[in-house]
């Protein structure tokens, strides 16, 4: 499978969607204090999570993910951590009784701060700056000194981090609540890479996942996890070809172990149907253990009165065709994860109390993509627990 692995080997690859941090000394120095500091999650916490993905794969449980697009340093709260939880606990609980299936619950919080753009740099009136990249890596306001990566930012990223767990494990108690984020910053995830009785782990969160922007031969990120012993997620967007998602498999994977890779699909509602059937095939064929999940939200991104949005019809649309899809390549269909929060907010449109596109400058308060509102969330989960109904129906028959 290549060279040995180091938890600096990526450094050789190519490393897309990095700052351009300007002072090589204070990153050194930034990142040689974090390596020191404890690590957020254990590497217990991790394999269990392995563990609960391998029942999923099987069939015997179903994995949830979700949470805020980019986490901001402006809305830390406990409020709003208590609010997401609650949903996600909503959420579960109506999958649950639909299925039959015990419901894995991995919020996108305590770590998803950074963010893969589509360019470089944002101009404005004339004026071209570095393009915001999330609060661990620069500030959102449009101004020369916010713009300025700093890894300093990280230490802060940290400590919210822990806050929030702290928070998280005391509301769930004896339930399991586990975390996740894309593992897009490479020195963050570096400097929080640890060492357990297994080999290395990734302590920033229990799963990671490597997105569609970045999963590309020779990246630096599939580098960099596959020597983690963390459960590993892979965005599958409407580019992927099925010989690349082979490959991929095969460097993340080669021992092919059970609650290992977690596919996650983002075609969009009018390429799913195209474009998810051949990979179906291809993962069957060569008989990887995977989970397949469903993310509806980044394929379905369209603008309205200036801003970004999501039609929820678009999402439920392309949910719908994951389970139907899925169903008719005998592959189980097992996860969702989807952008959200417990806030109302007006960022979606649709929905039964419904978010009109002249809605949307009322209660839009993302930093970065448009997310659904706990209204909106539980509409998925009922589409989501219908489905989950006809598998359990068809499993009794």
């Amino acid at each position: 499978m290549g060279a040995e692995w180091t938890v600096e080997s990526w450094r050789g690859h190519e490393a897309r969607q990095q700052p351009a941090y300007p002072d090589e000394a204070a990153l050194g120095a930034a990142l040689q204090e974090l390596a020191a500091y404890p690590p957020l999650v254990s590497a217990g916490d991790a394999h269990r999570l392995t563990a609960l993905i391998a029942e999923a794969q099987a069939g015997r449980a179903f994995l949830l993910q979700g949470g805020d697009c980019a986490e901001s340093f402006a809305e830390f709260s406990p409020s709003n951590i208590r609010a997401l939880h609650a949903l996600l606990t909503a959420m579960a609980e109506r999958l649950a009784a639909a299925s039959g299936l015990p419901v894995i619950k991995a919020a996108r919080i305590a770590g998803q701060f950074a963010k893969p753009r589509s360019r470089a740099f944002e101009e404005q009136a004339g004026a071209r700056l570095p393009v915001y990249q999330g609060d661990i890596v620069n500030g959102i306001a449009f101004d020369a000194a916010a713009r300025r990566p700093d890894p300093e930012r990280m230490f802060r990223a940290y400590a919210q981090s822990a806050a929030t767990l702290s928070h998280l494990r005391e509301l769930s108690g004896d339930e399991r609540f586990h975390t996740c984020h894309e593992a897009l910053l490479l020195h963050y995830e570096q400097a929080l890479a640890r060492r357990d009785g297994a080999g290395w782990y990734g302590s920033s969160a229990a799963f990671l996942w490597v997105g569609d922007r970045t999963r590309f031969e020779g990246s630096a990120h599939v580098e960099f996890l596959r020597g983690l012993t963390n459960p590993i997620g892979i965005k599958c967007g409407p580019g992927l070809e099925p010989d690349l998602l082979l490959s991929l498999l095969d460097r993340l994977n080669p021992r092919r172990q059970a609650g290992r890779i977690t596919l996650i699909s983002r075609m969009g509602a009018a390429l799913i149907a195209n474009r998810l059937p051949p990979l179906l095939r291809a993962v069957a064929r060569e008989g990887h253990q995977v989970l397949w999940s469903c993310d509806p939200m980044h394929g379905n991104t369209v603008k309205a009165n200036g801003y970004k949005t999501r039609p929820l019809e678009r999402i439920l649309e392309e949910l719908a065709a994951f389970f139907a899809l899925c169903r008719a390549e005998g592959v189980h269909p097992g996860g969702i994860h989807v952008e959200m929060t417990g806030r109302d907010v007006a960022e979606c449109t649709g929905g039964a109390e419904p978010v009109r596109e002249a809605d949307l400058g009322d209660r839009y308060h993302t930093h970065c993509d448009p997310r659904l509102n706990p209204a909106q969330a539980m509409e998925v989960a009922a589409l989501v627990a219908h489905e989950l109904a006809r598998g359990a129906g068809a499993r009794a028959a």
